[in-house]
């Protein structure tokens, strides 16, 4: 009896379980994670999430008939989230890569960006190989980490967890030189004349909405109507917004 007991619940639970699955594949709600601290593609202002990507996500969402319920945390967890099941996607100007590629799936690329140098335009950094030798900060999980590995190995290092720390070190004096994004680079370097981005960009990179392995559909769901709202010109809007120029 026990065991005839035993195996009736653990059926029920695998039934459940599996209805529960079929349930959230079918929700009118897209979880997504970001980590909303590298403007103007996410940030936060006056309490609220804002940013390129984050009007590009709800209007992605508004055109499937979905809602999204956003979820911030730090970038180095943004992909872990998704492997394990607490998130559907992350949309945080995140680099389509071969290593990414091997454990969750990414969307159509939908901007072109590329990684820069951000340095003090009176400092002794004028081109990329000045950077030798040199303290770089660079943000924790990101593609510069590898980048500067591989092609800088004398550099020393200043990893940190978020993108303002890495951007206040090149300001105050404790780095050099930050490598990350064009547009944060760009904007950050804008509001502050002290700072420039070197005019050699280190590499082209393409964004993409990273999501889970486990739904295809999803993917083809973004996919498609990101061709949509291209077509429609919402697409453009957004893209003029932040960028005021035609994207790539």
């Amino acid at each position: 009896m026990t065991s005839r007991k035993t195996l009736l619940t653990a059926l029920l639970a695998v039934t459940l379980g599996s209805f529960a699955a079929v349930g959230h594949a079918a929700s009118d709600t897209i979880r997504v994670v970001t980590d909303a601290t590298f403007p103007p593609m996410e940030f936060t202002q006056a309490g609220q999430r804002t940013g390129f990507d984050i009007e590009l996500t709800e209007a992605l969402a508004k055109e499937m008939g979905k809602k999204v319920a956003w979820t911030d945390i730090d970038f180095k967890g943004l992909i872990p989230a998704i492997v394990s099941g607490r998130a559907d996607a992350a949309m945080s100007a995140i680099y389509i890569t071969d290593a990414r590629k091997k454990v969750v799936d990414f969307t159509d690329p939908y901007y072109a960006g590329g990684l820069v140098v951000l340095t003090k335009k009176d400092g002794p950094i004028k081109t990329l190989k000045d950077l030798d030798g040199k303290k770089v900060s660079v943000q924790v999980g990101t593609k510069s980490v590898k980048f500067l590995q591989d092609s800088f190995p004398k550099v020393v290092r200043v990893e940190v967890e978020k993108n303002e720390e890495m951007f206040n070190l090149v300001e105050v004096g404790r780095a050099d030189a930050a490598v990350t994004g064009k547009p944060a680079a760009k904007l950050y370097a804008q509001h502050n004349p002290t700072l420039t981005v070197l005019p050699e960009q280190i590499t082209t990179e393409e964004y993409g909405i990273a999501v889970s392995k486990a739904q295809p559909e999803l993917t083809k769901s973004f996919n498609e109507a990101l061709k949509r709202i291209k077509a429609n010109g919402v697409y453009q809007k957004i893209v003029n917004k932040w960028f005021e120029a035609s994207a790539k």
